[in-house]
C-alpha cells in the first residue's frame, strides 16, 4: 500500500517540481525542489479538507455534548443498559456517529506513511531517472540541502515542535463541566505536551525536507482549525 500510494504522491511531487522550473530562474537560496515540497504539501492538504473538516466537526460535537454524557455516566452507573440506550438517544439528538472520530484517522494515516516515505526517498518515488535527484539543488533559506536534517535547531525542529503543540491545544475539546480531572482529559493533556518533545528530537534527524512537510501541513491544520473554531463560536452566538 505505501509503495503505491508513494508512487502516485511521488508523480505528484514531480509533476509540481517540473511546472515550477520552467518559470523564470532559480533563486539562489530557494530551490525549485524546495517551492515543489511547498506546493505539493498545499496540494496534498486541500485533498485531505474534506475528511479534516469531517474530524474538526466530530471533535467539536463531542465537545459539546460531553458535558451530557457525564451525566448520564453518573446516573446510570449501576445501569449498563439503560445508559447504553440514553446514549444512543444522545448520540442521535446531537447527530453524532462516536466512530466519525476514527474514521478520518485511518483513512488518512495510510496517504500520511506514504506521504513520509515519498519526503524521505524522492529519488525513489518522484525522480527516478538514475543520477537526476542528485543533481538538483535542494536549498531551502538557511538549510543548504533538504536531504539532510536541518543544522539549527531553532529552525525547522523548533518550529515542528511549536506547530505540533498549537495544533494540539486548537483540536482538544474543553474539559467536561466538573470533570477536569477526567482520565481521558488527563491523558490528552500529556499527549499535547509529550508529543511536541517527541516530534522536536525526531525533526533533528529527519530530512530537513520532511520536516519542512510536517510544519507545513501543521500550519495548514492550524489555520482551519482557526476558521472553524471561530465558525462554530459565530453559529453558537446566533
Amino acid at each position: 500500500m505505501t509503495a503505491f500510494l508513494g508512487k502516485i504522491l511521488g508523480s505528484l511531487l514531480r509533476y509540481v517540481y517540473d511546472i515550477i522550473s520552467t518559470v523564470g530562474s532559480e533563486p539562489g537560496n530557494f530551490s525549485y525542489y524546495a517551492m515543489a515540497v511547498i506546493v505539493t504539501t498545499i496540494i496534498f492538504k486541500l485533498m485531505l479538507l474534506p475528511i479534516n473538516f469531517q474530524q474538526t466537526k466530530s471533535t467539536r460535537i463531542m465537545g459539546e455534548i460531553q458535558p451530557k454524557m457525564k451525566v448520564i455516566q453518573d446516573k446510570y452507573k449501576k445501569d449498563p443498559q439503560t445508559m447504553q440506550v440514553k446514549m444512543q438517544e444522545l448520540y442521535k439528538e446531537y447527530n453524532y456517529n462516536p466512530a466519525s472520530g476514527c474514521l478520518p484517522l485511518l483513512i488518512q494515516f495510510p496517504i500520511i506513511i506514504a506521504f513520509f516515505a515519498v519526503f524521505r526517498e524522492p529519488a525513489k518515488y518522484a525522480f527516478t531517472e538514475p543520477g537526476l535527484y542528485d543533481k538538483i539543488s535542494k536549498v531551502f533559506l538557511w538549510i543548504p540541502n533538504l536531504d539532510n536534517p536541518d543544522p539549527f535547531l531553532w529552525g525547522l525542529p523548533l518550529l515542528a515542535a511549536a506547530t505540533t503543540y498549537l495544533q494540539s491545544k486548537l483540536m482538544t475539546p474543553p474539559p467536561a463541566s466538573g470533570n477536569a480531572n477526567d482520565p481521558a482529559q488527563s491523558t490528552q493533556k500529556m499527549m499535547t505536551i509529550f508529543l511536541p518533545f517527541l516530534i522536536f528530537f525526531s525533526a533533528k534527524s529527519f530530512p530537513a525536507g520532511l520536516a519542512l512537510y510536517w510544519v507545513l501541513g501543521n500550519v495548514f491544520t492550524i489555520i482551519q482549525q482557526l476558521i472553524s473554531n471561530r465558525s462554530s463560536i459565530k453559529a453558537r452566538e446566533e
